[in-house]
């Protein structure tokens, strides 16, 4: 047993646990913050997934230990980073993800809005193959995942200012030819800002 100094959600915490515990271990068991599932214990799900200095991690496979002096962040410390940074209410991807009724049973969607929530931070406007990379390491097993990358590419369209693409369910009910105009306005749209940005990058 020894004792780790941890920041968590931007508060730090004294906790005491066995050496061989990993960071999923003491989260949940230490500190109660059962926001990050127990999965597969092995690396494969990603609903342990956490930020760790604002990277996404498996905290099944990272030893507590070995994160004392970084910044971890879990699901229940996205709303209140959101607000410290002068945002309101949700974290954009966590109202997106609701919005999109992207998940259904919800244990992989912590894993998920983190994830998603670290490629934004690098990279503000991705390509869909680009968020379905970020993703890659998060499964779920309840949907397909086409309503996962709609909230994703909402969050990115509404923090440019640019009206998202119709959603699947949304494109269903709507004539096909108006449908496809507004999607192929949207990611025109979208690509201006993508040339914007690698502008501003290489000037």
């Amino acid at each position: 047993m020894r004792v780790l100094d941890l920041s968590v959600n931007g508060d730090h915490h004294q906790v005491g646990a066995p050496a061989h515990w990993t960071l999923l271990e003491v989260l949940r068991y230490g500190l109660g913050l059962t926001g990050s599932k127990q999965g597969c214990d092995k690396g494969d799900c990603g609903a342990c997934t956490v930020l760790l200095d604002g990277k996404p991690v498996l905290s099944c496979l990272t030893l507590a230990a070995a994160v004392e002096g970084r910044a971890v962040t879990t699901i229940e410390g996205l709303m209140p980073l959101h607000v410290r940074n002068g945002g309101d209410g949700p974290d954009p991807i966590q109202s997106a993800f609701d919005r999109c009724g992207a998940l259904q049973c919800g244990f992989c969607q912590p894993g998920m809005m983190l994830s998603a929530r670290a490629l934004l931070n690098r990279n503000p406007c991705p390509t869909r193959d680009e968020i379905r990379g970020a993703l890659a390491g998060n499964l779920c097993r309840c949907t397909g995942y086409t309503q996962i990358f709609e909230a994703v590419e909402l969050a990115v369209a509404e923090s440019l200012g640019v009206a998202p693409a119709p959603r699947s369910w949304e494109a269903q009910r709507m004539d096909p030819d108006e449908a496809q105009r507004l999607a192929r306005l949207a990611a025109a749209k979208l690509a201006q800002s993508r040339a914007a940005a690698d502008g501003k990058g290489q000037g």
